[in-house]
């Protein structure tokens, strides 16, 4: 035992030591309105049993709809937010080591999403306009009790987070010291869709002060259509994460000729890079197969936590809450095994339930 005491204080110091703003989150904020929904619901809507839209101008009245006549449950979401809510679930203590900044508007919505992320202890400095509502999602839940299988049908309703300013927030005193604060930055590819300039001044600090800067792929079509903004960030990152698809579109648009998922990793690893003290990280989920990781000059694959077919809900969060996962351990500097492990460990506890929620604590050792 007293081999082991070293290390044990050298934890503890290290959990003591960990400080508010150490991991920088920026990108979409949505509210997410949760509720069990009768099938005439879907059908006056058009909408599909597991399915994800964005809303149209015939979507509307759904969001004001769905909160008149379900019980709804509120949550604070958006992908990046999502994977910064979920670190900061895993790291418990201190509060307000997690932070967020996204464009929200002055309504009842953007009322209940500052509550919801006060609630997560996420430190959340939102841009408020009155242009546009808060953003939000409907997640429609449909229960068949035929096959026992419930079924979710997502519309997401971007408003406001599409009008992120970076002159009008970024770039404001209190906002950029939460930068200074920050010694890991996380954003979701999703935002090169609103404000690349936001995401290249907080990339590039990272850089400069040799921060860990990361990126997700998000979505195949950020890879095709917002390519150009995508690659000129791209040479700051650290550390990359995407799943199995968006990793495949990425090769075929940077012309790699490979649909090797580990070829694919290596490719994107020696892309050009900014900082030469860190050699960028790549890591690829694909879902219950192996997560591939790049370290060093190698290409390790690490297996995914069993869990019976019957006790998954709803794989949606997935993604997000492993990059949560991940990034709980590595504001921490801790060895990129035990950074995976998180991320495994909290993805498998999500896809178990509805919405991107989690129980009180997590029980990660």
């Amino acid at each position: 035992m007293a081999a082991e005491e070293p290390q044990a204080k050298k934890l503890k110091l290290e959990e003591k030591e960990l400080s508010q703003n150490a991991l920088f989150g920026m990108g979409n904020p949505l509210l997410d309105i949760c509720a069990v929904v009768d099938k005439d619901l879907l059908d006056k809507y058009g909408l599909k049993p597991n399915d994800q839209i964005l809303a149209e101008e015939k979507h509307k009245e759904l969001f004001e709809e769905i909160v008149r006549k379900f019980k709804v449950e509120y949550h604070a979401g958006g992908s990046t937010q999502n994977s910064v809510k979920i670190a900061q679930w895993m790291i418990q203590q201190p509060h307000k080591v997690s932070t967020f900044l996204g464009c929200i508007g002055t309504d009842k919505f953007g009322g209940i999403l500052k509550k919801k992320a006060e609630e997560a202890h996420v430190d959340a400095h939102y841009y408020e306009q009155s242009e546009e509502p808060t953003g939000t999602c409907a997640a429609c839940i449909t229960d068949d009790n035929r096959s026992a299988s419930v079924s979710r049908s997502l519309v997401a309703n971007l408003a406001a987070a599409n009008c992120y300013k970076k002159e009008k927030h970024l770039d404001l005193e209190e906002n950029w010291k939460l930068v200074e604060k920050a010694k890991v930055f996380y954003i979701a590819g999703f935002f090169l869709t609103v404000s690349p300039e936001s995401i290249l001044k907080v990339a590039k600090h990272a850089s400069e002060h040799n921060k860990v800067f990361s990126l997700n792929l998000s979505a195949p079509f950020i890879s095709q259509f917002f390519k150009e903004p995508m690659m000129k960030v791209l040479p700051y990152v650290d550390l990359l994460f995407g799943n199995e698809t968006e990793a495949a579109t990425f090769a075929r648009e940077q012309g790699f000729e490979t649909e090797d998922i580990e070829e694919i990793a290596k490719k994107t690893q020696s892309l050009p890079k900014v900082n030469k003290k860190r050699q960028r990280i790549v890591v690829f989920t694909q879902g219950k197969d192996g997560t591939v990781v790049t370290s060093g000059n190698e290409v390790m694959i690490f297996p995914v936590l069993d869990i019976d077919q019957s006790e998954i809900v709803d794989t949606n969060g997935a993604g997000d809450a492993f990059v949560g996962g991940f990034l709980s351990q590595l504001v921490y500097d801790r060895p990129l095994e035990e950074c995976i492990r998180a991320g495994h460990y909290s993805a498998n506890v999500i896809i178990r339930r509805a919405g991107c929620t989690f129980p009180e604590k997590p029980d990660f050792h």
